[in-house]
């Protein structure tokens, strides 16, 4: 007997062993973002993929003195003694940024944002994420 001498419900019966039988393993529902989003804390200091740290500024330029003024989820608020000319703003705050992390200043350099307020510095060195959000804290709070 072939397939199309069956009736309707012997089709249903064969469909039903060979599905039985031919089935797709499911995918795990953990996709490659849930894993990253699990790895990487929220906030402004991340772990990228590359194993670099990226921390999000919002610059202040102009200030009286240099300090770091909030730590907020989205950015790290920092105030630079320097004027915005000839890129004199962006040489101080990786000096400071060095300094208050503990870091050489080669260690840390400009992802993207160099010509904008909200920056975004990476942090090249054998140092944790939790590490630098404490340190980070530590200055705005002191």
């Amino acid at each position: 007997m072939s397939l199309w001498q069956c009736t309707h419900s012997d089709k249903d019966s064969i469909r039903s062993v060979y599905s039985q039988y031919n089935t797709m393993p499911k995918k795990d529902k953990t996709s490659k973002s849930n894993l990253k989003q699990l790895e990487t804390p929220p906030g402004p200091v991340t772990k990228v993929k590359d194993g670099e740290i990226a921390i999000s500024i919002h610059a202040k330029p102009g200030a009286k003195q240099n300090s770091i003024t909030s730590v907020s989820m989205e950015a790290v608020g920092v105030a630079i003694a320097a004027p915005l000319t000839d890129g004199e703003a962006n040489e101080e705050l990786l000096r400071y940024l060095s300094k208050v992390l503990q870091l050489k200043k080669s260690e840390i350099f400009f992802e993207n944002g160099f010509k904008s307020r909200e920056k975004v510095i990476k942090v090249a060195a054998a140092v944790s994420q939790e590490e630098i959000l404490e340190k980070l804290r530590v200055e705005a709070t002191g």
